[in-house]
């Protein structure tokens, strides 16, 4: 308990040092101030108001004269003019689309893939379709052979 009280006492030496510091500075300041009381003090400005006193009226600001917005507002309505355009004009832009034009862009990728299954399955079955007639082109080959054959003997007799 004794170093907690000495502890209080040792913070409040240390704060009246720190208020008579502050107490010495105030005094100084107090005195190199009065030595500088002759200083000028700032004259009045005079917005909207006319002073009486002659001596005033010249501390009066002149009285503004309103700009002319006129060639502002020139300027801005000439910015605001839209410019002619002069552009080629696409016809197939302006055409009217047909109703289901947006679906057929939809679908097609998923066509795409069909046309490349439906052409391999046409060409598998072209195939399919020679090896059966290569097999009946040569029966007729052969037929045609032994025909050939018979009469070749009947011509010989």
């Amino acid at each position: 308990m004794d170093v907690e009280f000495t502890k209080a006492e040792e913070e409040a030496r240390k704060r009246r040092e720190r208020l008579k510091n502050l107490r010495n500075r105030v005094m100084e300041n107090q005195n190199g101030e009065d030595g500088e009381v002759n200083e000028a003090l700032p004259k009045p400005l005079f917005r909207s108001y006319t002073p009486l006193d002659e001596d005033l009226r010249l501390n009066q600001l002149p009285k503004p004269k309103p700009e002319s917005v006129e060639t502002e507002v020139q300027n801005q309505l000439e910015a605001a003019k839209p410019e002619p355009l002069i552009e080629e004009v696409d016809l197939t832009t302006l055409a009217p689309r047909k109703p289901d034009w947006d679906l057929k862009r939809d679908v097609s990728k998923k066509l795409d893939i069909l046309e490349k299954r439906t052409q391999k399955a046409i060409a598998e079955l072209i195939r399919e379709r020679l090896k059966s007639s290569e097999d009946y082109l040569v029966e007729a080959v052969n037929i045609q052979a032994e025909m050939a054959n018979k009469n070749v003997d009947s011509d010989e007799d």
